[in-house]
C-alpha cells in the first residue's frame, strides 16, 4: 500500500468505529481480514494512525471546524499532530490510485488557519464534562491525569502462582524474546511494553495457565479485598459481577497455595531442616492453603460460559451462577459470605488509554444511569455479607459520580457497614514493599483511587467495608 492508500484506509476505519459500538481493535482486525492485500507494515501503519487520531479526537474535531468524519480527522492529524505542510498534505491527497481525493477549499482553509486557541478540554483530548470532573478530583494536576489517561498503556500480566513462580514465568517469557519487568506494586505482576505489541495469547505460558492478562490496578484491588482474611474450605467468596472473569481468577488463586508453598508443604525426609526462606514461604502460604468456595455471578449467561475455559486453564474452580434481573439466584448465601466483591458495571473511563474511542461514546446521561445501577447492585449484594465479612465496591472509572458519590450514598443508607482502613492492608504479601508507601497517597480511609498518572495503572476506585451489624 502507498502512504496515501494507508491514510484513506485509516479514514475508513475511523468512520466504521464511529458508526458502531465495537472496540477499535475489533474494527481494525475486521478491516485487515477484509483487505488481505494489506501487509503487516500496512496494518501497523493504519492502526497507528487510527489510535493517534482517537487519542487526540477532541483537539482534531475542534481544529477541523467541528467535522467528525474520518477524512477530516486524518487530515487534521497530518497538519496538527505530524506538522506536515499544506504542500505535503496535498501531495498525499492527489486522488491517484487508492489514495484520498484532493483537498477541498474548506480543508485548505482549516489547515492554513491553524489550530488557534483550543479549550483546555479539547487540548486534553477528552469530553468537556469529563475534564470538569477531573478538575474537581485532581485540581491543578487534572491535565496530567488527562494526558496519562489517553497515553499508550503497557501490557500487564498476573502470574498464576498456583501454577508457577514469578521468576520462572519471567524467565520463560524472556526466553521467548519478550522483555518482562516486575510491576512496581503487585508482587505477582509482570509488565510488557506496548511496543511492539506482544501476542500474549499465543504464548505457551498463557495457554498453560501460568499467566493472565490483567492490569496491575486490577490485581491490586483483587488482592486488597481479601488481604488479611484467612480462607478455609468453608469460606465463601462471591464475585457478584464477574464479567470477563479476570478478577474471578485472581480471587480464586487467593484460596490456593502458591507454587513455592506447594514445595514448602511437601513431605520432607527425616532430619530435614528448612532454611529461613523456606520457613517464610510456608508461613506466607499457610492462610491460603486450605482453599475457599468461590461463587462467580453475572446477569449474562454468555459471560459465564466464557469464564469456564479460563478457570480450567488456570486450574481453579468456581460455582458459576446466573443472576435474575433483580439479583436473584444466590439467596442461599445471604449472611454467609466472607467476601462479596462487586466489580460494578461502569463507564470504563479508567481504561481509556486502552480504548480511547470509548471516551467519545460516553454521555452524561449514561453516567447517571450507571450511578443508579451501581447503587442498586450494591443494595442487592450487601445482604450476602456475613457479620465480620467484607464488601468490596470496585469500578474501572475515574469519574466521581461512579466512585465517591456511590460510596457516599451507600454509607449513608447502610450504617451497619464500616470502612476498612486501606493503609492497614497495603502490607499484603501479594503487594511489594514499595506499595506500602507508594500507594499510601492513593488511599483515604476505606477508599483507594488509582490512576495512570498517579500509580501507573488503569484508573480504578475501591471502597472496602466490614459488616458490623
Amino acid at each position: 500500500m502507498t502512504p496515501a492508500a494507508r491514510l484513506a484506509s485509516a479514514a475508513s476505519v475511523l468512520d466504521s468505529i464511529a458508526q458502531g459500538r465495537a472496540p477499535a481493535d475489533v474494527v481494525l482486525k475486521a478491516w485487515g481480514a477484509a483487505n488481505r492485500y494489506a501487509g503487516s507494515k500496512d496494518r501497523r501503519a493504519v492502526a497507528e494512525r487510527v489510535y493517534e487520531v482517537l487519542r487526540s479526537r477532541g483537539r482534531l474535531v475542534r481544529a477541523m471546524g467541528g467535522r467528525e468524519d474520518g477524512r477530516a480527522l486524518v487530515i487534521g492529524s497530518l497538519a496538527f499532530l505530524d506538522g506536515l505542510t499544506l504542500e505535503e498534505i496535498e501531495a498525499l491527497h492527489s486522488g491517484d490510485g487508492y489514495g484520498p481525493r484532493p483537498l477541498s477549499k474548506q480543508e485548505h482553509a482549516r489547515i492554513e488557519a491553524g489550530e488557534g486557541d483550543l479549550p483546555d478540554w479539547a487540548a486534553a483530548g477528552l469530553p468537556e464534562f469529563v475534564a470538569e470532573d477531573l478538575k474537581l478530583t485532581f485540581g491543578e494536576r487534572w491535565s496530567e491525569q488527562a494526558a496519562a489517561l489517553m497515553a499508550r498503556a503497557p501490557v500487564d500480566l498476573r502470574v498464576n502462582t498456583a501454577r508457577t513462580t514469578v521468576d520462572a514465568a519471567r524467565a520463560e517469557l524472556t526466553a521467548g524474546g519478550l522483555t518482562p519487568k516486575p510491576t512496581p506494586w503487585s508482587a505477582v505482576g509482570l509488565r510488557l511494553p506496548s511496543e511492539p505489541a506482544p501476542n500474549v495469547q499465543a504464548l505457551k505460558a498463557f495457554n498453560a495457565g501460568e499467566v493472565e492478562i490483567q492490569d496491575e490496578g486490577s490485581q491490586i484491588v483483587s488482592w486488597l479485598a481479601g488481604s488479611g482474611l484467612s480462607f478455609t474450605p468453608e469460606s465463601i467468596v462471591v464475585d457478584y459481577c464477574a464479567g470477563g472473569g479476570g478478577k474471578t481468577l485472581a480471587l480464586a488463586v487467593q484460596g490456593l497455595p502458591d507454587a513455592d508453598a506447594a514445595k514448602a508443604s511437601a513431605p520432607r525426609p527425616a532430619g530435614w531442616s528448612p532454611t529461613g526462606a523456606e520457613e517464610e514461604t510456608a508461613a506466607r502460604a499457610a492462610p491460603r492453603a486450605a482453599g475457599l468456595r468461590l461463587i462467580a455471578c453475572d446477569v449474562v449467561q454468555k459471560r459465564l460460559d466464557n469464564i469456564r475455559p479460563r478457570l480450567e486453564r488456570a486450574g481453579v474452580a468456581a460455582d458459576l451462577r446466573l443472576l435474575g434481573p433483580n439479583g436473584g439466584g444466590v439467596e442461599e448465601f445471604n449472611g454467609r459470605a466472607d467476601l462479596v466483591f462487586v466489580d460494578a458495571p461502569c463507564s470504563g473511563s479508567g481504561a481509556w488509554r486502552r480504548r480511547p474511542e470509548d471516551a467519545w461514546r460516553l454521555k452524561p446521561d449514561e453516567v447517571e444511569r450507571l450511578h443508579a445501577l451501581q447503587l442498586r447492585i450494591l443494595a442487592q449484594a450487601a445482604p450476602l455479607v456475613k457479620r465480620g465479612g467484607r464488601l468490596a465496591y470496585v469500578t474501572c472509572s475515574v469519574l466521581t459520580r461512579e466512585n465517591e458519590a456511590v460510596a457516599d450514598a451507600f454509607e449513608a443508607a447502610n450504617p451497619g457497614f464500616e470502612a476498612v482502613a486501606m493503609t492497614d492492608l497495603l502490607a499484603a504479601g501479594t503487594l511489594t514493599k514499595a506499595a506500602r508507601s507508594g500507594l499510601a497517597s492513593a488511599a483515604s480511609g476505606g477508599r483507594l483511587r488509582l490512576s495512570p498518572a498517579s500509580t501507573g495503572t488503569d484508573g480504578f476506585f475501591m471502597a472496602l467495608y466490614e459488616r458490623r451489624a
